[in-house]
């Protein structure tokens, strides 16, 4: 896919999450999702690199889309591990084109694989655009999501290798329940993933099934992972979540999963794993 790419050096305005531009500062990228034009936030670790990346796919953000949110707090996080962080704002979110989510979905549950489909087409775009990032290693890439960003995470998974690594934060917790056709297109994700994943969900998010479900499909496959239900999280007052464990993975629960994080996407993303894996594959070639 040709990407086109726009790019906006400098820092960036402060992000809604309680952080200041000096803890975490990034370039607002544009790049071509088929027709669209996607906004999407890089980070860069210091030094020249070139640094694998990780790919962060946020929630649905409901009735705050057209918001422009940077995610600093994963930023900060990803690159203070070594990571270049991309944060795309799929379409209708932030200043990317497309009509918001909601407009689309409306009440009709079977409309929303659909749609978060064409936003994994945003998300798989952005592979393109990171072979252009001189100091972008785009042969690693891990692929994080929270929510309906955990769906995403999914379906990228299941439908392209590029990613070496995947992490599921409560990925269709606040949906699985309502919604059987959402159950099985995750179902069917986890039948064809080979990306080791980690499965990510406190105790009193709305289920723990959506997680713990295709957990047990990884393991009944073969496929490498690590599943972390964490103890019940409790927001700050004041804070809109439709279950309480659901926000854990905000910027207020960061501390929390951080390490786990950091852990997992070291082992299959650092330059040792790297060159195990090539290796590896050369050792085949000559069998």
């Amino acid at each position: 896919m040709r990407t086109l790419l726009f790019l906006v050096a400098g820092l960036a305005a402060a992000a809604a999450h309680g952080q200041s531009e000096a803890e975490s500062t990034y370039s607002e990228v544009f790049y071509s999702s088929g027709n669209l034009r996607i906004q999407a936030y890089l980070y860069k670790p210091d030094g020249d690199g070139p640094f694998p990346v990780v790919i962060y796919n946020h929630g649905s953000r409901d009735g705050r889309e057209r918001a422009s949110v940077p995610f600093q707090y994963v930023g900060k996080m990803l690159t203070r591990a070594g990571y270049v962080a991309l944060v795309p704002e799929r379409r209708g979110y932030g200043k990317s084109d497309g009509s918001v989510w909601r407009q689309e979905v409306g009440n009709d549950p079977s409309r929303l694989i659909p749609r978060l489909q064409a936003e994994t087409d945003d998300v798989l775009a952005a592979t393109d655009y990171l072979r252009t990032v001189r100091f972008a290693d785009a042969r690693r890439i891990g692929i994080m999501g929270w929510s309906f960003g955990g769906i995403v995470t999914m379906l990228a998974v299941s439908r392209s290798t590029a990613f070496l690594a995947a992490v599921d934060q409560a990925g269709g917790a606040l949906s699985w329940g309502g919604n059987a056709h959402l159950r099985g297109v995750l179902a069917a994700a986890a039948e064809k993933a080979t990306t080791p994943t980690l499965f990510m969900v406190a105790r009193n998010d709305r289920t723990t099934l959506s997680i713990t479900t295709l957990a047990e499909i990884f393991e009944k496959r073969g496929v490498p992972h690590r599943v972390v239900i964490y103890e019940p999280f409790t927001p700050a007052l004041g804070t809109g979540v439709a279950a309480p464990g659901h926000a854990v993975f905000s910027a207020q629960g960061a501390s929390v999963w951080e390490g786990d994080v950091v852990q997992f996407l070291g082992r299959y993303l650092s330059a040792s794993a790297s060159d195990k894996e090539d290796g590896s594959a050369a050792s085949k070639a000559q069998q």
